[in-house]
């Protein structure tokens, strides 16, 4: 099945706690964050109520399970952490909201596909709301916007620019990481490694599709979005 045939809510039983919303102020240390969503994701499988929590990093790279070496173009621009999540090389740094999604799979549906591809949708509804149009691909996890007033590809398709990174890990069932949205970092941070071990397609935000918004208001978007794909939320106070 493809994943754009994969019916994608994925709310939780009738009855359940909303998930806690949680935005980080400042910078969050890599260290820190992957400290705390072990935490967190230990106590949701014990059945604490589950969470998102919205951070920005300083600049640093991250190496998913599946990440070739050789994709590490500047091995000592950045600090580089091995992570536990799926997928290869990414990019963290400011002005891209990193959302670190932590839910539990059983209050929900066990399909892992359909998780990734709910997280996909979030992401979609999220631009849309901007009048951006992002787009999965059967072969490329991660949110794409295709670049007409850039040059075609070799093959003579569309460009198309990741706009949306997604890695995700489970342990007993509950995820942890998330996803990755650019609004508007340093999109030159994004060279010292291949993204995501894909080359042939270059990398874009918010802010260089020319939409000067401001991270509040993409968490006001990011949030709806989310609820309209995983249920309620409530502030984490």
């Amino acid at each position: 099945m493809l994943r754009t045939d994969i019916e994608l809510s994925m709310r939780p039983a009738q009855g359940s706690p909303p998930v806690r919303w949680r935005i980080a102020d400042g910078l969050v240390a890599y260290e820190t964050a992957v400290e705390t969503m072990e935490l967190e994701a230990a106590a949701i499988a014990d059945g604490a109520d589950e969470l998102v929590w919205l951070v920005e990093h300083p600049p640093l790279y991250t190496a998913g399970t599946s990440a070739d070496e050789k994709d590490l173009v500047q091995p000592n621009r950045f600090p580089v952490f091995a992570t536990g999540r799926g997928g290869e090389y990414t990019y963290h740094g400011p002005g891209q909201r990193v959302a670190y999604v932590m839910l539990d799979l059983k209050r929900r549906r066990q399909d892992v596909r359909a998780f990734v591809a709910a997280l996909e949708d979030v992401v979609i509804r999220t631009l849309a709301s901007m009048n951006v149009r992002g787009e999965r691909r059967e072969d490329r996890v991660g949110v794409w916007v295709q670049r007409p007033e850039k040059p075609p590809l070799p093959d003579g398709t569309m460009a198309e620019d990741k706009i949306a990174a997604l890695g995700i890990r489970l342990r007993k069932w509950v995820t942890f990481h998330g996803l990755s949205l650019n609004v508007d970092p340093n999109l030159d941070h994004f060279s010292g490694i291949v993204p995501c071990g894909i080359s042939a397609y270059g990398v874009t935000s918010l802010v260089d599709l020319g939409l000067p918004v401001m991270m509040a208001e993409v968490d006001v978007r990011l949030r709806q979005s989310f609820e309209s794909v995983f249920g309620a939320t409530i502030a984490e106070r």
